[in-house]
């Protein structure tokens, strides 16, 4: 059973209530947040999102790890005296948003907080890259790549290795942004039946989820897919915000990271989050001019655009107004719809909160660098496309190894206890 997120068609328009979590004022030039109560009439109506019985546990289960260790309270909105301002308009749209875009059955933990996993070797095909081996069917994630940039070792050895074991402060994530997207979607459940249905789900997530973005002016948990130098990359992005300028409406990417610690985030871990933000970016900037690939991606893929989607998706797809049969159907929306998107602003917004109290320990705005994120980028797929061994992370940032399950195999690390943390 899949994830999706559904959005009721022609409702009325979410609004934000007083006691909504706001963020803190962080003098970064950045526009506000309109909260006035007078421009939001009525009860809030809330989208319903598509779960499985199983991930309903595992996300009931997070929240509760969270709340009995930390305490709510609202932080507040970013506030700013720039000339732009998010737009909301007062128009409702539809959307189904697949919460496997972020499946918590399998979550990406941010890289501060990456946990513990088993430690059982696999024996690696003989010249099959590990981009062929881990992600034929998936796709390259955005994660993969932050992954990679923190320790090539540590992300090889935990490819090999399988699944995580969550720790409190991974739990404590998940639940966080759980809690982040609940503010716009309910979740509720639909049933996936092939390949071309799980991929036909994640399109109509974004599809609608640009369409909250162009109507509401904020979406997230947004899924994005896009082709990057010359591979298929996936990702989900926290937070997109339509912004208003003096040029014309812009979006605004954010990304919030939760820390156990209320410390600032070293500079690796700080670089590692504006990568993530940067790649982001890059991928939506890649669908704005030229659309989506659809040929190749259904033949990277292995996929039959003319399948027919399983009874429950269609019957969900035209309850909300729309006709769709079948994926190739689906990608007509995806594609128009990208087409509708205004460019992204170059000027990026990485959140760090407390997992006690949700306070805002940092915000760190900064400027988009495409040519040291095509660096970094292609000095991470020579790993993944076996044009080189993984290395371990350099000398000055051994600290990391403290916290990783692998040092004690890792031939970098004689005296693991020896190395010394960031201040």
């Amino acid at each position: 059973m899949a994830i999706a997120t559904v959005t009721a068609p022609r409702s009325p328009k979410i609004n934000y209530s007083p006691d909504r979590p706001k963020m803190a004022d962080s003098g970064s030039g950045l526009p506000p947040f309109n909260d006035d109560e007078s421009t939001h009439e009525g009860v809030p109506n809330i989208p319903v999102e598509i779960v499985s019985d199983e991930e309903m546990a595992l996300i009931e289960a997070a929240l509760a790890a969270a709340r009995s260790s930390i305490s709510s309270s609202s932080s507040s909105a970013i506030n700013s005296s720039s000339s732009s301002k998010i737009l909301f308009n007062a128009r409702s749209i539809q959307s189904i948003t697949l919460l496997s875009k972020r499946g918590l059955s399998a979550a990406h933990p941010d890289i501060e907080d990456l946990c513990k996993t088993a430690s059982t070797q696999k024996r690696v095909k003989v010249n099959e890259s590990l981009l062929h081996r881990f992600r034929r069917k998936k796709g390259f994630a955005v994660t993969d790549f932050t992954g990679t940039e923190w320790c090539e070792k540590q992300k090889v050895f935990s490819l090999h290795s399988g699944s995580r074991e969550k720790t409190k402060a991974v739990e404590a994530g998940i639940a966080r942004h759980a809690m982040l997207e609940a503010e716009v979607v309910k979740k509720a459940k639909v049933q996936v039946k092939s390949a071309e249905d799980r991929w036909a789900l994640k399109l109509l997530n974004f599809t609608f989820g640009v369409n909250q973005l162009l109507f509401e002016g904020l979406t997230r948990e947004l899924p994005v897919m896009g082709l990057i130098e010359g591979v298929w990359m996936v990702g989900v992005i926290d937070e997109v915000r339509m912004l208003e300028t003096d040029t014309g409406r812009m979006l605004m990417l954010v990304d919030t990271k939760t820390r156990s610690r209320d410390t600032v985030p070293a500079e690796p871990q700080q670089r590692n989050g504006k990568l993530q933000l940067m790649c982001y970016k890059y991928i939506l900037d890649s669908l704005i001019p030229d659309g989506f690939s659809s040929r190749q991606f259904f033949d990277f893929f292995s996929l039959n655009p003319y399948s027919t989607l399983s009874e429950e998706i269609t019957e969900s797809i035209t309850s909300f107004g729309f006709t769709a049969k079948t994926l190739d159907d689906v990608i007509r929306y995806y594609t128009n719809c990208c087409s509708m998107l205004p460019s992204t602003h170059n000027k990026l917004l990485l959140r760090y909160e407390s997992q006690k109290d949700q306070s805002i320990i940092v915000e760190v705005e900064f400027e988009y660098d495409h040519g040291w994120l095509k660096s970094q980028l292609e000095t991470s797929l020579q790993v993944w496309l076996g044009q080189r061994e993984p290395e371990c992370t350099p000398q000055e940032e051994r600290w990391k190894c403290r916290n990783c399950l692998f040092a004690s195999k890792c031939p970098a690390n004689t005296n693991v206890d020896a190395t010394s943390k960031p201040e």
